[in-house]
This record gives structure tokens, sequence and C-alpha cells, in this order.
């Protein structure tokens, strides 16, 4: 049944955004992470989202043609990078890891850009429960057809 793989695809995209949000939690905690153990300030951390099994096929009754062919199972996280823009520098020459000239290296974090991020993320979250909730009562109400 077609209903279940929309579950399946809807469940796979619940998973990534759920560690979409956890990489944003993780940019928030470190927004001022001055020193990792790689040495020097925290950088940003972002995920990259591809296709899952987009080398599957499958033709829906009645579309016998491949243009009517869907194609693909899903999201998947396919890597956390991190973002390579540069460090914010600040004068604090008080700061334990300034360097010579008194400036702090701070991390490449921006708390607006994570907190749009997060909006984002939890909107996408709650469309793919929907889209599991609406795929459960079509199934439920073909059952109850079944039943008449």
């Amino acid at each position: 049944m077609h209903l279940f793989r929309t579950m399946a695809i809807s469940g796979s995209a619940l998973t990534a955004e759920r560690l979409r949000l956890d990489i944003i939690a993780n940019n928030l905690a470190n927004a001022n992470t001055t020193r990792t153990a790689a040495g020097g300030p925290f950088r940003r951390q972002v995920t990259v989202f591809a296709p899952r099994g987009d080398e599957t096929q499958f033709l829906y009754p009645g579309m016998g043609t491949p243009a009517g062919a869907f194609r693909g199972r899903g999201v998947r996280v396919a890597a956390v990078s991190e973002d390579p823009s540069p460090f914010k520098r600040v004068y604090d020459p008080g700061h334990p890891d300034a360097d010579a000239s008194g400036y702090v290296s701070l991390p490449n974090v921006n708390v607006v850009t994570e907190m749009v991020d997060m909006l984002a993320a939890q909107r996408a979250y709650e469309a793919n429960v929907s889209a599991i909730v609406a795929a459960r009562t079509m199934a439920e109400r073909a059952l109850d057809i079944g039943r008449a």
C-alpha cells in the first residue's frame, strides 16, 4: 500500500529534521566558545540533506509510462559540515584567548540565523507530522470502506 510508503518518506524527514535541530542547538550552545579541542573557536555546523534511495523507481497503477514514475524514498542527512565563513574578531586584551594584538576570535555562529533555521526546521517537522496524520486518516477511511 502506497500510504505506508508515504509514512516512511515523512518518517525519514522527521529523523533528518530532528538531527538538524540537534545541530542548531549545538551551534547555539557554543555561540561563545573560543577554545575547542582542535584549537581555536567553535565553527558553526550545518546539515546537508540528500534524497534517500533515489535509484529505485516504481509506477503507480494507471501510469504505465516512465514519465509517470515516482523516484525517491525520502531524505537523509548526507553530511554535517562546518561553515567556512570567517570568525568574528573582537578587541578584548583581557581575554585569555586574545592574540598578541588583543583580538579574540569568536565563533562564526549568528544567533539570529540559528533561530531562523530552527523555525524552518520546526515547520518542516510539523508539516511531515501532518502528512503522516493525513496518510493514517486515509488508511483508516479505506478500512471503513472495506467494512461496509
